[in-house]
């Protein structure tokens, strides 16, 4: 049995089709393409609010201690595990392909690893690039995430792998730290107050759809984009872009303290094809769940894919799934979450 950690990517190539303009003032919105998706998109939520849980978000940031955050898990053995179900089952749960359809883009806002290869760089810290710490099982784990342009303005981006168990429980204590460096948190820990995953991961840990997003609560009045900035966001985009992915791989032989990204065209995985993923050059370890992959040279441009799985400890490819229709679905029920 193949073993998988978790990755991330990014390139600029933004190919023709709808565009829909956000920022934080607001800006013009167009109706949504035609699903491309074969099966019908469905969301599935879990509101993390004080209200429904045995902790308040203040609570939950004050559990996040720096000695716990060094200590919790990389959430690659999460990975692991989604992959072993799904292949253990022989058959995919969702469409092998998703049928390509109108593309969408939506703008948003500015805001010490191993040297044995060359598939990966160090990286200064990013305001709207960071850690997501998180419960599950009784266990703490820690993946990536990223900001992204949201109605809410408090919506962040992360492998489904990072907020439910696939399928299974949704997450506990999940904060996102964005700008984590050596353990510090300069813009603060936005605990979650709901979390989402398209149900085909949540009730069948497709790893075609494993992408999550946490809606966070304020921090002293203000909103998490304003704060640290939003990354635009592209659906139903061309496949085999270059990208460029950016992660806190926690595994050996990195330490998780700081950032790190990798470059490169994407290609489809014919390993487990069914998963309908992408993978690039790239060999981040586990921690790095989650981190986005952005169409572009830098963390300017949109976002267009998470880190999701890689095979083998030693893996020199990362995959991350399509976002067509139905991730999307995902986006847009939490960017609407009040």
């Amino acid at each position: 049995m193949t073993s998988t950690k978790s990755l991330a990517t990014s390139l600029i190539s933004l190919s023709a089709g709808l565009l829909l303009a956000l920022s934080a003032a607001g800006g013009a919105t167009a109706s949504p393409s035609k699903s491309q998706d074969s099966g019908q998109p469905q969301v599935a939520t879990s509101t993390v609010a004080s209200a429904t849980t045995t902790v308040s978000g203040a609570t939950t940031a004050g559990y996040w201690t720096p000695e716990r955050m060094r200590a919790a898990i990389p959430g690659d053995v999460l990975a692991d595990r989604a992959v072993a179900r799904q292949n253990s089952k022989g058959t995919n749960s969702g469409p092998s392909v998703e049928e390509k359809g109108s593309s969408t883009k939506i703008a948003g806002t500015s805001g010490k690893a191993s040297k044995t290869t060359a598939l990966h760089k160090d990286e200064l810290p990013v305001n709207h690039i960071g850690k997501v710490f998180f419960t599950l099982g009784g266990a703490n784990f820690v993946c990536s995430g990223n900001s992204v342009v949201s109605t809410n303005k408090s919506t962040v981006s992360t492998a489904g792998h990072c907020v439910n168990e696939g399928p299974g429980a949704f997450a506990t204590n999940f904060v996102f730290v964005p700008q984590y460096k050596d353990g510090a948190a300069p813009l603060g820990k936005w605990p979650a107050k709901a979390l989402f995953a398209p149900k085909q991961w949540s009730g069948d840990g497709n790893m075609q759809y494993d992408t999550g997003f946490a809606v966070v609560s304020q921090l002293n009045g203000q909103n998490l984009a304003d704060v640290a900035g939003a990354s635009g966001v592209a659906f139903n985009q061309a496949r085999g872009l270059n990208y460029k992915s950016y992660g806190y791989p926690a595994a050996a032989p990195f330490t998780g303290q700081t950032l790190v990204s990798c470059t490169g065209k994407s290609a489809n995985d014919v390993i487990n094809p069914q998963f309908d993923t992408q993978g690039i050059p790239c060999d981040m370890t586990g921690g790095s769940s989650g981190g986005p992959w952005f169409m572009g040279s830098d963390a300017t441009a949109f976002q267009n894919s998470i880190n999701s799985y890689g095979y083998g400890t030693r893996s020199t490819t990362m995959f991350g799934p399509y976002w067509g229709d139905t991730i999307q679905q995902a986006y847009k029920s939490a960017s609407a979450t009040k």
